[in-house]
């Protein structure tokens, strides 16, 4: 993480002013802006985002990328003091490709899923029915083995609706078929699924869990992970009504035989229920169901875990104002992404925030409701959203000279 918090603002002195300057911001509270934004996609990380808003600040600030669980969660965790540990796994489909997850010494590791499973980690097009999470479980197996005491795995970004089921038997599970074979990967192949065998899965006891991801939505049914994330990764109806099934047997299978919360019925028909009808379980293709059910994590709000564990709250204490931001300020945004959480932890410390992002659909009446009072948009600079995207570092030094000649007047 890249502070500027403990140097004097640009006052074209040297020696002794400095000097003392220095020692009396050791007694009294810093007066720094606190920038905290997540992601331009496609044109910025988090981190490049808050260097440009510091560099056309011109004041002292504190930098702090966060993110909400998806892309650019390891980046986050990285900038403010983790570890990257890189290694090669299994990606989406099948081919293998370096992965990241970010490791603290006290035996925490953040795992994001897009690292080893997302969209970006496809080498051609989509691939709906075989794509699978089994990378991620990789990722968590080499933290477990590395000591992780917790591990937090964000979910957001996913390539594969798997149910989960690479991730887990990345984990030394195995998902047998009728015959006794094991299923070949994707979500397609769980509708052959007869039984699950555990008795090789890695040892997690001792291991906290904790599922960072603001998605609430089931395994199954209009609201669940095919349904709704499925045509994203190219399922077509068809492909959606394939892997419904699949994740329903998966979670009847898993229900029946791994002791989930759940039931036979009368009839001695396994029915998905319990742990697949959990808010989040839909998350990531269903990952969020493996996560639930075979390591028995934790579902938290995505931003708000995640700020608390990049220690927003002592960055924010003595800030005059937070900056934030993202790509696009939308509806979504609303909806617990990482800009309206940056601006409820700001809100509990009484600093008031402004959002820089590329572009907005969001109403003033819409950003007051946030706790955000302002937006500034690379838009509101250069209309043609192509240059925006190819200029974006430059002119979000334009927008943070503008934010700090309107809300960062000079002797304040």
């Amino acid at each position: 993480m890249m502070s500027h918090a403990f140097l004097p603002a640009r006052t074209g002195q040297e020696g002794v002013f400095s000097t003392l300057f220095i020692i009396r911001r050791e007694f009294v509270v810093v007066q720094h802006v606190l920038v905290a934004p997540d992601k331009f996609k496609g044109s910025l990380t988090a981190a490049e985002v808050a260097s440009h808003v510091s560099a056309g600040l011109g004041v002292p600030t504190v930098e702090l990328p966060v993110a909400d669980g998806g892309d650019g969660t390891v980046d986050a965790a990285v900038a403010a003091g983790y570890s990257r540990i890189t290694i090669e796994v299994t990606g989406p489909t099948g081919q293998r490709v370096p992965a990241s997850y970010a490791w603290q010494p006290t035996g925490t590791a953040v795992v994001e899923l897009a690292e080893a499973s997302g969209l970006r980690r496809l080498p051609g097009g989509l691939e709906p029915l075989t794509a699978t999470s089994r990378g991620t479980g990789e990722l968590i197996a080499d933290a477990v083995r590395r000591g992780a005491k917790r591990v937090v795995l964000g979910l957001g970004g996913s390539a594969c609706t798997d149910g989960g089921a690479g991730l887990a038997q990345a984990l030394g599970a195995r998902l047998i078929d009728a015959e006794g074979d094991d299923l070949p990967p994707g979500g397609a192949a769980l509708k052959r699924l007869d039984r699950i065998d555990m008795s090789g899965f890695l040892d997690v006891s001792g291991v906290e869990f904790v599922v960072a991801s603001d998605v609430d939505n089931p395994l199954l049914g209009p609201h669940g992970a095919a349904a709704v994330y499925g045509p994203q990764k190219g399922a077509t109806p068809g492909d959606v009504a394939t892997l419904e099934a699949g994740l329903a047997r998966l979670a009847a299978v898993a229900t029946a035989t791994h002791g989930l919360v759940g039931a036979v019925e009368h009839d001695d028909v396994p029915r998905a229920m319990g742990v697949a009808g959990a808010p989040g379980a839909g998350a990531a293709g269903g990952v969020g169901f493996a996560a639930l059910a075979f390591l028995h994590a934790e579902l938290r709000p995505g931003i708000d875990y995640l700020l608390d564990l990049l220690g927003f709250a002592g960055h924010v204490e003595g800030a005059r104002l937070v900056i934030t931001g993202e790509g696009s300020l939308d509806e979504q945004t609303l909806r617990g992404k990482a800009p309206a959480g940056v601006a409820r932890a700001a809100a509990r410390a009484g600093v008031p925030v402004v959002a820089v992002c590329g572009r907005t659909t969001l109403s003033e009446a819409d950003l007051k409701s946030a706790g955000i009072e302002a937006a500034y948009a690379l838009t509101d600079l250069e209309p043609d959203t192509g240059r925006c995207m190819a200029e974006a570092g430059p002119l979000l030094e334009r927008l943070a000279a503008r934010i700090a000649a309107e809300r960062l007047p000079e002797g304040e």
